[in-house]
């Protein structure tokens, strides 16, 4: 699977995008617009130059690794994609329109089609693609350039060469470390972390005690490397919101259903460290 596309700019997209290329591949990004292509484009650079800064990557290698990939705003540049990720809006009828069209631009019958999906059933993306056995989730963590962890979820008609190929890809190609989840939502680590998430928004609602001490006492406390509220600004609170109400829709638990706040928050546009404000305000450097 040498040559890569991967659906979406943003924070998992780019980070997908430079993960691929550091491993040697070449990336074809696609973005909505000309725009949001070269806003995709700019922060991959971004991300190298600051591991560069580090120490994490040499100049020339810099150079080499954006000479393979290429951001465009056509999804037709997908067609001789031996992989392609989708990494759009966590929004279900985005993705099944994407599958959708993406499943008939695709020219090789054998490349498989991911979704980097937190909580969107794999079966219902597979379903509309036209090639469902050649479908599954491949869930990167936030920032892909860093987490070791992605989660491999085969659907009921996914094929295991499927499963084989994508397991392997990810852990020789890649160097990540996959663990395989079934089609449920919130996979692995979404269903045992959203709770937590949502019950500190919650504490927070109530008034129990300021955003900052609720983050102090789960790191001072638990020895967590951040706090709950913190993390939901990281992972964007938007994302947070849309992964409980699918969780809560497929389960109907409580505690996966979005407190008030959050959902006035999203409404506002306070977003989290994206948008530069959620919990905690942000400055751009």
């Amino acid at each position: 699977m040498e040559r890569i596309g991967v659906i979406g700019g943003g924070l998992m997209g780019s980070g997908i995008v430079e993960v691929a290329a550091r491993a040697g591949l070449d990336v074809v990004g696609v973005e909505v617009s000309a725009d949001a292509a070269k806003a995709a484009e700019a922060r991959v650079e971004a991300s190298l130059r600051r591991a560069e800064s580090r120490g994490k990557i040499a100049a020339d290698e810099v150079a080499a690794v954006l000479d393979r990939i290429r951001f465009v705003d056509d999804l037709e540049a997908l067609a001789d994609r031996r992989l392609v990720v989708e990494a759009a809006t966590e929004d279900e009828c985005t993705k099944l329109d994407l599958f959708r069209r993406v499943g008939q631009i695709l020219t090789d019958d054998d490349a498989i089609l991911a979704s980097n999906t937190s909580s969107i059933p794999i079966v219902k993306l597979g379903a509309v693609s036209g090639r469902a056995d050649h479908v599954m989730g491949v869930h990167f963590f936030n920032p892909a350039p860093v987490m070791k962890l992605v989660e491999l979820i085969p659907s009921l008609t996914t094929a295991s060469a499927t499963m084989d190929r994508m397991r392997s890809f990810v852990t020789d190609e890649l160097g990540k470390e996959p663990i395989e989840a079934t089609d449920r939502a919130g996979f692995v680590v979404n269903s045992l972390l959203v709770p937590y998430l949502l019950s500190a928004i919650r504490m927070y609602e109530a008034g129990y005690a300021s955003a900052a001490d609720i983050d102090r006492g789960m790191v001072l406390g638990c020895g967590h490397p951040m706090g709950p509220l913190a993390l939901s600004d990281l992972i964007g609170l938007d994302t947070v919101r849309a992964i409980g109400i699918s969780m809560y829709e497929e389960f109907k638990e409580p505690l996966y259903s979005p407190p008030p706040i959050l959902d006035r928050m999203v409404e506002a546009g306070l977003l989290g460290k994206k948008a530069g404000h959620g919990f905690y305000p942000y400055q751009e450097k």
